[in-house]
């Protein structure tokens, strides 16, 4: 009978952290290792094992059925050596780096807010935070958690509904007063729309959402969702905005609230290995409350506090 390897509490925590990133390159860094060690590792606990536990999909590492199997004994040590650094009776205590991206006015208003009350309660967790207005992106490489404007299609990743908010369309108080205040959408040809680059925009719910008057032409066109407010609280015309970002500026007027009243959805995406992490959970928690505070100000029916 051949002799059963001895498979190692170390190689499963190597496997930990490439399942959770799908990269060697990430699981490196993370563990103070080089790329040859990691992948040394790897090829130790496959044979220990008698099976891949990892397959190339995409240009990321995805976990086979043998490598979901091997994460759970995994996550079992990391568990039992966090206990360990807490004394008796103490919940042990969470750190590490959660790295998130989410558009921009999600990253300022949402992100940034429960970020900063997770780090008040777990000193030890940092989160970076990236700003961008994309689709989802299918390998997830660099990312714990993803958060996207409309239901995202995802594999081997869950995707979790977090709330809606509203668009609506806004003009500055001087520039109504002098170009007039649009009452019926055949008055909007009179005027150019602040809003997304058209040509630039990857989010199909973002892009529908200016059909609702074709007639308008562009004037100041950008990325970020900050400058559409800025412009728009310049005089460049009307922007189509966020009304918990517009909401705040007094100097804005929403204009034709009942016709123009677009109501989209925020997603958060993630590997299901990734968000079983505590400090990922703890932030992913975090967001889930502050969606749920804030669920009236996202929808522009109640002011910003």
């Amino acid at each position: 009978m051949p002799a059963v390897q001895r498979i190692s509490a170390d190689d499963l925590l190597v496997l930990l952290a490439v399942g959770r990133s799908g990269r060697y390159i990430t699981a490196a860094e993370e563990l103070g290792l080089n790329h040859t060690t990691i992948a040394r590792r790897i090829a130790a606990l496959e044979q220990a094992i008698g099976g891949r536990v990892l397959a190339r999909v995409s240009g990321s590492w995805e976990l086979t059925e043998l490598g979901r199997g091997a994460l759970s004994a995994a996550e079992a040590v990391e568990a039992a050596l966090r206990s360990l650094s807490a004394p008796d009776g103490v919940e042990p205590p969470l750190e590490g780096v959660v790295r998130m991206s989410a558009t921009d006015g999600f990253c300022a208003y949402i992100a940034a807010p429960a970020a900063a009350a997770v780090q008040r309660r777990h000193p030890a967790i940092a989160v970076e935070i990236v700003a961008a207005t994309r689709r989802v992106t299918q390998q997830r490489t660099g990312l714990d958690i993803e958060i996207v404007v409309g239901q995202p299609q995802v594999h081997r990743a869950r995707a979790v509904r977090l709330g809606d908010y509203c668009l609506g369309l806004y003009g500055a108080v001087d520039y109504l007063a002098d170009r007039g205040t649009p009452r019926s959408p055949d008055d909007l040809a009179d005027h150019c729309l602040v809003y997304f680059i058209d040509s630039m925009l990857q989010v199909d719910d973002l892009d529908v959402a200016r059909t609702f008057a074709p007639a308008m032409r562009d004037s100041i066109s950008s990325t970020n969702v900050f400058v559409h407010v800025e412009a728009t609280r310049a005089g460049a015309g009307l922007g189509l905005l966020p009304c918990f970002m517009a909401d705040r500026h007094p100097d804005l007027t929403r204009v034709m609230p009942d016709t123009v009243a677009i109501q989209l959805s925020y997603w958060l995406v993630g590997r299901a290995e990734t968000l079983r992490r505590p400090e990922v959970a703890a932030v992913v928690e975090s967001i889930c409350a502050r969606v749920e505070e804030q669920r009236d100000v996202l929808l522009g029916v109640a002011a910003p506090g």
